[in-house]
């Protein structure tokens, strides 16, 4: 009897300890399973902008250097002693104004000579004619009278051009950018006397490549700006377009004209001037940045029903910060411009 006790009391602590290890074992497994995390959608938050038929413009920027819209060396015409100089750099002058007088007294003494003997050779001609109408003079003697008579007209006109070269006048309005001599200086014909420009406008020239040249002509405005004053610009206009290229550079030479009224540039500034090729409208246009360069090929993401869809596209014109899309790309479409880095195709999207 005692023997059959022992054993249902063994029975009964083998039937409790499974027991025990079941509950264990569900205990586990269920806080197991309440610590396995639930995998979530991959969604990237976009910005995206609905395509619109739009405008460019097609410009091409050259550099270019400054002229003086005149640059006018001056030069001696007689040769003599400096008398007078009446100006000094940065001087301005009117068209016509003295710069230098040269041996003037010596030039008029010989103007007033010259003067004086046609005057006595106009008398005696007119003496002579008479005394030859009256049968009194032989048709030689008169013959030699006006030809006295014509030298002495032409000597005078010589001392008065001399006279006049002895003057150097500006032939412009401007700017004294130089002056070479000094009184009392003794110059030859043909020395530098002195330099003059005139920057109210001011040139500026550009060499243009032959496939661009087609679409500039003369009128046509453009803008420019100068290294010297980054910030600021100007207006231009076409003033001339070369007919023949440059044989060295085989370029055509383009020249602009800018006003200057407060004389703010200068001749040999380096300038920048934007032409305009053509202007393209209703076409699809994009910002650059929206455009992922992948191996070579060029991507754009737009968003459709919720999902990134990637496009392989075909560029044309940049212009600024914008491009136009030739290929891959429609009005109406929605470009992904924020978050198109972080998208591949198919991945889905929320539109913020």
């Amino acid at each position: 009897m005692q023997r059959l006790i022992f054993q249902l009391c063994a029975v009964l602590m083998v039937v409790s300890a499974i027991v025990s290890l079941t509950a264990c074992s569900n205990g586990e497994a269920s806080e197991t399973a309440q610590n396995v995390p639930v995998e979530k959608e991959y969604i990237v938050n976009v910005k995206v902008e609905k395509l619109t038929p739009a405008a460019i413009t097609d410009e091409m920027m050259l550099p270019g250097e400054t002229e003086a819209m005149y640059d006018v060396s001056l030069a001696a015409e007689q040769e003599g002693l400096i008398e007078w100089v009446g100006v000094t750099e940065g001087d301005s002058v009117e068209k016509n104004g003295e710069i230098v007088r040269i041996d003037l007294k010596a030039l008029k003494a010989a103007k007033d000579r010259a003067d004086a003997n046609l005057r006595l050779k106009k008398h005696q001609l007119n003496r002579r004619r008479k005394l030859h109408d009256g049968n009194v003079l032989s048709r030689e003697e008169l013959e030699q009278a006006e030809t006295e008579f014509t030298v002495a007209k032409t000597n005078l006109q010589e001392a008065e051009v001399n006279y006049e070269n002895g003057i150097v006048v500006s032939p412009v309005a401007g700017v004294v950018n130089k002056v070479n001599v000094d009184p009392g200086e003794y110059v030859s014909k043909g020395a530098p006397i002195a330099n003059i420009v005139n920057i109210d406008q001011i040139k500026i020239m550009f060499n243009v490549p032959e496939m661009d040249v087609r679409f500039l002509s003369k009128g046509q405005t453009a803008p420019v700006v100068f290294d010297a004053y980054p910030n600021e610009k100007w207006e231009g206009v076409v003033d001339f377009v070369a007919w023949k290229a440059d044989p060295a550079t085989r370029t055509f030479p383009v020249r602009i004209i800018v006003k200057n009224d407060d004389e703010r540039i200068r001749p040999g500034m380096i300038a920048r001037a934007s032409f305009v090729r053509r202007s393209l409208s209703d076409i699809v246009s994009v910002p650059l940045f929206s455009i992922i360069d992948k191996g070579g090929e060029r991507i754009a993401f737009v968003e459709k029903d919720g999902v990134a869809e990637a496009r392989t596209v075909t560029l044309g014109v940049i212009s600024g910060d914008k491009v136009q899309i030739l290929a891959g790309l429609n009005v109406g479409d929605n470009l992904i411009i924020a978050g198109q880095r972080e998208v591949e195709d198919g991945v889905k999207v929320d539109v913020r």
